[in-house]
């Protein structure tokens, strides 16, 4: 570690020492209390037995954040692996993939087709249609099911403000806001227009539209074949139907076009050893789009405070080409529709709050793919694309949680969920004969949660929170660990695998959280325990001269770590926070199916990251300024695989860096605000560990919104 970022990690860790700071802030420092929903329950963050954060609007805005992915860097327990420019996956708690859930105002975002790897799918989702977004780290599968094991992510779509506006008063109006950002090459436009009538509707339509140029890396130069387009629509309407029903109806969409995977193609660029890819072309459209309606009501009836009932419908189509090296090329898609319906309630009784429900999602997903010759010419059409074709999916659950009060100072969480999941594959290329099979198979799962809570002292203006946990979670095969065609690394391609059974998980946490009037400080421990984990394994074929894998359920593993965040409010409109991140996991593998395994390095496993960040805000907020500084160490705990992926990971590991972001903003008057910017101002050579491209030197950024 070079001086520099020594001195940073020292600088950082005094950030994380409550005592160091001993200045009297006044009254109106006093931080915003926080409601936090992912829990299923509204709870005070500060009072809630899970380590959660939330991310607002304005910070995604004020930080220059260029996709949803980024607006999670700084968030304790979480880092973003970004396979292509516009694919960011994030990775919590060690996890990512279809091991993390992204829910959208409490709907279900992940489906059948989710890889267990990094995936783009995260990228998909507009951040500047969002309110804020919560992140719960750690598992979550008794309250939402499969697939919530590292974490979950709920994002809140933006509405009108009409509970906001005079009862009964017309309102109408707009925001428009651009971003550009030098190094990047990037445009970001976002139109936005509310109108209705205060407390009893509104509405609220949203357009964004962004133009990514390629990418200027220090060292590096300009990136080729990094750039995309991409447009998004969103609208929103919030009607009271009466004093307890209300309905909400959403419907969003996007369209990224011609996004390339860079890494594995000649237009890559070498970094700290990493090899040139030998694809002539690898590139990928996606569209999706989610439509939901939710009835909400207040005072139910005298057993029950609270019912949500919400249908939805979401698609995801994807258009993939890839040339290699020799010539020979291939066209695959898929095409997902999810439908899903949930059922929730809220009742209060004398022993306990309860929340519980019922939720079902169907997806159908169709695939193709064809194959051409170095001549253009077709060399066959395969009997699926990336995923087994006329697959459906189903998977449905019933869950309660209890939330008991011990003592004046201790509280119980409980909860349970019984989950059902169902896999039919009507038509998939099969190993051994490479004709056309069909698969249908169920699993069951039941899992619970329990956490406790004491308040070890609490006062007017401070308290102190001391939680544990202890949580199974667990995630059921679907249809790309079923029958995926393809691969997700440049070096291979898999094939299916149907014995598969479910992953199981049991997660212990510690943590402690306390605050007052001037400072927030929260930490955690885990430690999870893995078993039946999927992961993909050489088959000992060398097929079109790439390592044939399939799935199976490895022996086991564990994942722990431990996550430090702090916020202060200092004197002078200056605050200051920092967050640490350390995590260790290792998980049993197999250099070949059915051979013994042994005991390796969990995969892209997130090094010691440390972010730092201080922040001015003049006397009436009309000006701030902040700096933002992240400090990475080397990722050098490799698995087999990750020394396999040389187009990614270097030699020897992803090195280390320190990355210093600075901003500052002016509020011209009541309509008009403005932010100027500079990042990387080291002009540091880096990408996050298991990126395939590196992140965009040193460059000038600028912000302008304007609203009516």
């Amino acid at each position: 570690m070079n001086s520099r970022s020594t001195f940073l990690y020292a600088c950082s860790f005094l950030a994380l020492i409550p005592s160091a700071f001993t200045a009297k802030a006044s009254s109106d420092t006093v931080l915003e209390e926080v409601v936090v929903t992912v829990t299923r329950s509204g709870a005070q963050q500060s009072t809630a037995p899970y380590a959660i954060e939330t991310v607002s609007a304005q910070s995604m805005s004020n930080n220059f954040a260029r996709s949803l992915p980024e607006a999670l860097q700084q968030v304790p327990g979480v880092a973003v692996q970004k396979t292509a420019n516009g694919q960011g996956s994030p990775f919590i708690r060690g996890f990512t993939g279809y091991r993390t859930l992204a829910l959208i105002d409490g709907v279900r975002y992940n489906n059948s087709v989710y890889r267990d790897g990094p995936n783009e799918y995260f990228s998909l989702i507009d951040f500047a249609a969002l309110e804020r977004l919560e992140v719960l780290n750690g598992p979550a599968a008794s309250a939402y099911g499969s697939d919530a094991i590292g974490g979950a992510l709920n994002l809140y779509t933006r509405n009108a403000g009409a509970s906001r506006q005079p009862l009964g008063e017309r309102f109408l109006s707009g925001r428009q806001s651009y971003r550009f950002s030098g190094a990047e090459n990037s445009h970001i436009s976002r139109s936005e227009v509310a109108l209705g009538r205060g407390g009893e509707w509104g509405l609220l339509l949203g357009y964004s539209h962004k133009n990514f140029g390629d990418v200027e890396a220090a060292d590096l130069g300009t990136l080729p074949r990094t750039g995309y387009d991409e447009a998004a629509y969103d609208s929103r309407l919030d009607l009271a139907l009466s004093d307890r029903w209300n309905l909400t109806a959403v419907y969003q969409g996007l369209q990224q076009d011609d996004v390339w995977r860079t890494h594995s193609t000649i237009f890559s660029r070498s970094f700290a050893g990493t090899e040139v890819g030998t694809d002539l072309r690898r590139l990928k459209d996606q569209r999706r789009y989610l439509s939901y309606v939710r009835l909400s009501a207040t005072d139910v009836s005298p057993n029950i405070d609270r019912a949500l009932i919400t249908l939805s419908q979401q698609g995801w189509a994807e258009d993939g080409e890839r040339v290699r090296g020799s010539g020979r090329s291939l066209t695959e898609s898929f095409d997902s529709r999810m439908r899903g319906l949930e059922v929730q309630f809220t009742s209060t009784t004398d022993v306990a709050e309860l929340v519980y429900g019922v939720d079902v999602y169907r997806d159908r997903v169709t695939s193709a793919r064809t194959d051409f010759n170095a001549d253009g010419s077709v060399d066959r059409v395969r009997i699926q694309g990336p995923v087994g074709d006329d697959a459906r999916y189903d998977l449905a659950g019933i869950y309660l949680q209890a939330e008991l009060s011990i003592s004046d100072r201790s509280a119980l969480t409980l909860g349970s969920r019984y989950s059902y999941t169902a896999a039919d594959i009507g038509r998939f290329e099969d190993p051994a004969s490479g004709q056309a099979v069909s698969f249908n198979n169920s699993w069951g799962a039941l899992v619970s949660s329990l956490r406790i809570s004491h308040q070890l002292s609490s006062g007017d203006n401070s308290s102190r929170l001391l939680w544990a946990g202890l949580s199974q979670s667990f995630r059921a095969p679907n249809v790309a660990d079923l029958s995926r065609f393809g691969g997700s690394r440049s070096n291979e391609t898999e094939v299916a695998a149907t014995g598969l059974d479910a992953e199981n998980f049991l997660t212990a946490e510690l943590g402690i959280k306390a605050e007052s009037e001037r400072y927030r400080l929260s930490a955690s421990i885990y430690h999870t325990d893995i078993s039946d984990f999927v992961a993909s394994t050489p088959t000992g074929r060398i097929v079109d001269g790439l390592v044939e894998v399939s799935k199976q359920n490895s022996a086991g593993g564990f994942i722990r770590g431990a996550e430090i965040n702090t916020r202060w409010r200092l004197v002078g409109g200056l605050s200051l926070d920092g967050n640490i991140t350390w995590l260790q996991g290792e998980l049993d593998a197999a250099p070949v199916l059915g051979a013994a395994t042994f005991r390796e390095p969990f995969s892209r496993i997130t090094p010691l990251t440390t972010n730092l960040g201080l922040r001015w805000d003049s006397e009436g907020g009309r000006y701030w300024a902040s700096a933002n500084i992240t400090i990475a160490s080397k990722a050098d705990r490799l698995s087999s695989g990750d020394l396999g992926d040389t187009q990614r990971i270097p030699p020897g590991g992803t090195p280390g860096y320190t990355l210093i972001n600075l901003q500052a903003g002016v509020q011209f008057n009541d309509s008009i605000n403005g932010t100027l910017g500079v990042g990387n101002l080291l002009d540091e050579a880096y990408r996050s560990h298991g990126s395939g491209n590196n992140e965009p030197g040193r460059g000038m950024r600028l912000g302008v919104e304007a609203s009516f």
